[in-house]
C-alpha cells in the first residue's frame, strides 16, 4: 500500500499489464470522500463498496481542537507564547505561503526555538533533511505549506498549529489529522483572524460541534453572520452518492 498521485495512477491503471476494473481488487483510503473525488473513484472502481468509520469529513475525537482569535500582526507572538508551553514537544506549524514558512523558521530560530521548514521550493534533499531533523527531534518544530505536507506520517507529533488556517475545511481535517494518530491524543491549536477566516466559521462550527468540542463565541458569532459553508468545504458526510442514501 503506498500514496501516489492521480497522474502516478492513470499511468498504473493504463498500464498493459493490468488487468481491467472488473476483474481486480482496488482499494482506496481516505480521511474526507468528497463528492468530486467519488466521481474520479468511479472510474477505477467497479461495483465498490463503500465502508465508513465514523463521520467521513470529520475529525478525529482523539484530537483536542481550539482557536485563539488572534490579528494577523499578533501571530508571530502568540506562536512563541504557544511554543513555550508545549515545552519542545514536537509541533507542527502550518502556513498558507512558502515565503511565510521560510520567514517564520528563520525568526523562530532566533527567537531560541529550533525550527525547519518544509515547502515545495525546497529542493529534495533539503526536504529529506528537515523531515528527518523533525523526526528524530533535532528540530522539534516543522513550518510547512499544506501541499508540502501530504501524506505525512510522523509519530509522536503532539500538536499542530494552524498559523494561517487554511481556504477548505477539508484541508483543515487533513491538517489536525497530523496529530493524535494509531490511537494517541494530540491538541491542535488554530490562529482564527476575523478578517481573513470569516468564510469558513461555519464549516469549523460544523467541525467542532461533530466532535463534540468547545466552540467558541467569536465562531459563533462570524457562523451567524455569513453564508455557511463559505470555506469552500467538500463534506461528503456519510452519503454514498451513487444512491443518494446513508451508509
Amino acid at each position: 500500500m503506498f500514496a501516489c498521485s492521480q497522474g502516478d495512477i492513470d499511468r498504473m491503471i493504463n498500464h498493459p499489464s493490468m488487468p481491467p476494473k472488473g476483474t481486480r481488487h482496488t482499494l482506496m483510503f481516505s480521511a474526507t470522500f468528497p463528492e468530486q473525488i467519488q466521481r474520479l473513484a468511479a472510474n477505477y472502481l467497479n461495483e465498490y463498496l463503500f465502508l465508513t468509520v465514523g463521520l467521513v469529513g470529520a475529525a478525529s475525537t482523539d484530537v483536542t481542537q481550539s482557536f485563539l482569535e488572534v490579528g494577523h500582526r499578533e501571530k508571530r507572538d502568540k506562536l512563541e507564547s504557544v511554543l513555550r508551553d508545549i515545552g519542545g514537544e514536537k509541533t507542527l506549524v502550518f502556513v498558507e505561503a512558502k515565503r511565510v514558512a521560510d520567514f517564520i523558521a528563520s525568526h523562530l530560530c532566533q527567537a531560541g526555538f529550533p525550527t525547519t521548514s518544509i515547502h515545495g521550493d525546497r529542493l529534495q534533499r533539503e526536504r529529506e533533511e528537515a523531515l528527518a531533523d523533525f523526526k528524530y527531534g533535532k528540530t522539534p518544530t516543522l513550518i510547512a505549506t499544506s501541499v508540502a505536507s501530504r501524506g505525512l506520517d510522523i509519530k509522536g507529533v503532539a500538536c499542530v498549529v494552524n498559523y494561517d488556517l487554511p481556504k477548505a475545511i477539508d484541508d483543515y481535517v487533513h491538517r489536525i489529522g497530523r496529530t493524535g494518530r494509531v490511537g494517541n491524543t494530540g491538541k491542535a491549536i488554530s490562529f482564527y483572524d476575523c478578517d481573513r477566516d470569516s468564510g469558513l466559521a461555519g464549516d469549523l462550527v460544523k467541525i467542532l460541534s461533530e466532535a463534540q468540542q468547545e466552540v467558541p463565541d467569536f465562531l459563533q458569532r462570524d457562523a451567524g453572520s455569513a453564508d455557511f459553508g463559505g470555506g469552500g468545504g467538500m463534506f461528503g458526510g456519510n452519503r454514498d452518492i451513487r444512491r443518494g442514501v446513508s451508509t
